[in-house]
C-alpha cells in the first residue's frame, strides 16, 4: 500500500546535495519508494518528483506522463540541444514560487527501469523540461539557481532569507 511521503521544503540542505547512485534494482524498497513518490506526486499535483525530495539521497525520479508515471533510475541527460526555451517552472519543495527558466527542448537520456534494464529515449518540450529539472534536484540545484526570473512568490523566497541567485 502506497503512502504520502513529506516533501522537503527549500531551504532544507537534503535539497542541495547531489544524490547517490542506485546500485541494487528491482528491491522491495526501492519499489516502495517508487510507489509512495507516485502517490505523493499526484496527490500534490506535480509533474515530476525526485528522491531527494522526499528525503532519499538516491538518484531516482518520477515524471508523470499520459501513460502514468515513468521511474528513472540513475538518469543522466546524454544529449541536449542547442536550442532552448524559456518557460515557467515551480516545484513541489518551493511551494507557490515560480520562475522562468530557460531549458533545452530536446534531450536525450539515458536511465535504468526499476528491474535494473538500461534504456534510453529523447524527450521535448514539457517532458524533457521536467527530466531536466528533475535531474537538477539529484545533482542538489533547484529552479530557483536557474532562474532569469521569479514571476510568482518573490515574497515568499525573499521571506525565506533567500534571493534567486
Amino acid at each position: 500500500m502506497a503512502e504520502i511521503l513529506n516533501i522537503l521544503l527549500f531551504p532544507d540542505k537534503g535539497l542541495q546535495k547531489k544524490s547517490k547512485k542506485i546500485k541494487d534494482f528491482n528491491t522491495d524498497e526501492i519499489n516502495q519508494l517508487i510507489l509512495d513518490m507516485d502517490k505523493t506526486m499526484k496527490e500534490r499535483n506535480g509533474i515530476g518528483l525526485a528522491a531527494p525530495q522526499v528525503g532519499k539521497n538516491i538518484r531516482l525520479i518520477l515524471v508523470n506522463t499520459e501513460k502514468g508515471s515513468l521511474a528513472l533510475l540513475n538518469p543522466k541527460i546524454k544529449r541536449k540541444s542547442w536550442a532552448k526555451e524559456l518557460g515557467e517552472e515551480g516545484c513541489l519543495s518551493l511551494p507557490e514560487i515560480w520562475g522562468l527558466v530557460k531549458r533545452c527542448k530536446k534531450i536525450k537520456v539515458e536511465a535504468m527501469t526499476k528491474q535494473g534494464k538500461k534504456i534510453t529515449f529523447e524527450a521535448e518540450g514539457l517532458f524533457a523540461r521536467v527530466i531536466q529539472h528533475e535531474v537538477d534536484h539529484l545533482d542538489g540545484i533547484l529552479f530557483i539557481k536557474r532562474t532569469k526570473k521569479i514571476v510568482k512568490g518573490a515574497d515568499k523566497l525573499a521571506g525565506l532569507g533567500k534571493s534567486k541567485k
